[in-house]
């Protein structure tokens, strides 16, 4: 990949970008941002990729709708209410939607809409026509970090991504926005992921880049294996870095495919190492699988597995319990070919060769999983097909934060 390097600003990095975050109301703490809004100055290609899960939110439904289009000027979202499994989720999902478009003085259908919270809650509206115009009012350049704040829930860290790369001699940026700690196990996208950029590019090939992204981002992440019922990740394209535009394959193209793939990467491993009462990110790395799914299954078994996790937890090297989940992973798999290491800051150990027990300096192993960055190894030795999958290791402070989230 052509050098690509890292930048602030989130949101708003891109040309062309305004965000704002405030506190209206939905959180009981009033220091507590709870609504976000991210505009583009002209309407942009837009696409997004949304939860497979069959109960879906109806921002969600609403955002799909708007988005036929496959353009937008506005991304609205409010955190501690997912306007999910209502009877009038619709009907105030509407009300936002249209308030939104009224302040900015544009179409309905140029907005979307997404919500984060408690679900079986209805949305309370008066808040939103309160605050509207506060949140119109406060857009600005630097504003990404302030809607990064308010789409946060039981995240305990900001979520924040930006690159800047040259497509033929021009600057282009792409800057996002994150949130997500429980309920992570994507099969699409993940939680909430508001995606910006100022490259002149088709909706056709903007589509295809977000879906390449999130393939190998977003959808091999897992906290907890429950997957949510407001996952949506929108990716807005302004077109106002005036590169030769993107309307096929190539290598421009795949420049800015690779630089989506790292701001996603990025966010990705923030998720993970945010997971709920998470103390450790791990991270598993499929090497010599059959073929490229193979490969994703046997990383995403391993970050999925409960035994796993609390073994990470308790800093046990008990590769037994990776071995198993990749056994029930449904890859081609062969255990008497297998290979498993431990690496992080504190060093690197082998725990398995050929699927069975090596000796191994349990002392040093502790140590090395002891750390805030776990990677796990994984050589099936089956072909030259490889994959990454992130996730966090599973503590008795996920139980405590869980078990009264709605109360």
């Amino acid at each position: 990949m052509d050098e690509t390097h890292k930048i602030t600003g989130g949101v708003c990095a891109p040309k062309g970008f305004k965000a704002s975050g405030t506190h209206c109301g939905l959180c009981s703490d009033k220091n507590k941002k709870d609504i976000a809004l991210i505009v583009s100055e002209k309407t942009a290609v837009c696409a997004a990729v949304y939860t497979r899960n069959k109960v879906r939110a109806a921002p969600l439904e609403l955002t799909r709708e708007n988005l036929k289009n496959g353009s937008a000027r506005a991304i609205i979202c409010n955190s501690r209410n997912a306007n999910a499994c209502v009877p009038d989720g619709y009907e105030k999902a509407l009300s936002v939607c249209r308030l939104t478009a009224n302040a900015l003085g544009v179409s309905e259908t140029d907005i979307v809409v997404a919500s984060t919270g408690v679900i079986g809650k209805s949305l309370d509206i008066k808040p939103f026509q309160e605050n509207i115009g506060k949140l119109v009012g406060a857009l600005s350049e630097n504003g990404g970090s302030d809607a990064a704040d308010a789409i946060m829930t039981t995240d305990t860290i900001r979520k924040e991504s930006a690159v800047s790369f040259f497509l033929d001699g021009v600057e282009v940026k792409i800057g996002a926005a994150a949130k997500g700690s429980g309920m992570i196990h994507p099969d699409m996208a993940t939680m909430l992921a508001f995606i910006t950029t100022d490259a002149d590019i088709s909706d056709i090939m903007l589509s295809k880049a977000l879906k390449r992204a999130v393939r190998v981002t977003f959808n091999m992440i897992s906290v907890d294996r429950d997957t949510s019922t407001n996952d949506m990740a929108v990716l807005m394209a302004n077109r106002l870095a005036e590169n030769t535009p993107i309307n096929k394959e190539g290598r421009a193209f795949d420049q800015f495919a690779d630089a989506l793939t790292r701001v996603c990467v990025q966010l990705a491993r923030m998720i993970a190492a945010d997971g709920e009462g998470a103390t450790k990110l791990l991270e598993c790395r499929v090497s010599g699988a059959a073929s490229e799914e193979d490969a994703r299954k046997l990383a995403r078994s391993v970050v999925s597995s409960n035994l796993v996790k609390t073994a990470m937890f308790g800093a046990d090297a008990n590769w037994g319990r990776i071995l198993c989940a990749l056994g029930y992973s449904g890859a081609e798999f062969d255990p008497l070919k297998t290979d498993i290491s431990f690496t992080s800051n504190a060093g690197a150990i082998d725990v398995c060769k050929n699927g069975v027990e090596i000796d191994v300096d349990e002392k040093k192993a502790k140590g090395i999983l002891l750390e805030k960055e776990v990677q796990i190894a994984v050589n099936a030795r089956q072909g030259r097909f490889s994959a990454v999958a992130f996730g966090c290791d599973l503590t008795y402070d996920y139980v405590r934060i869980n078990g009264d989230y709605r109360t």
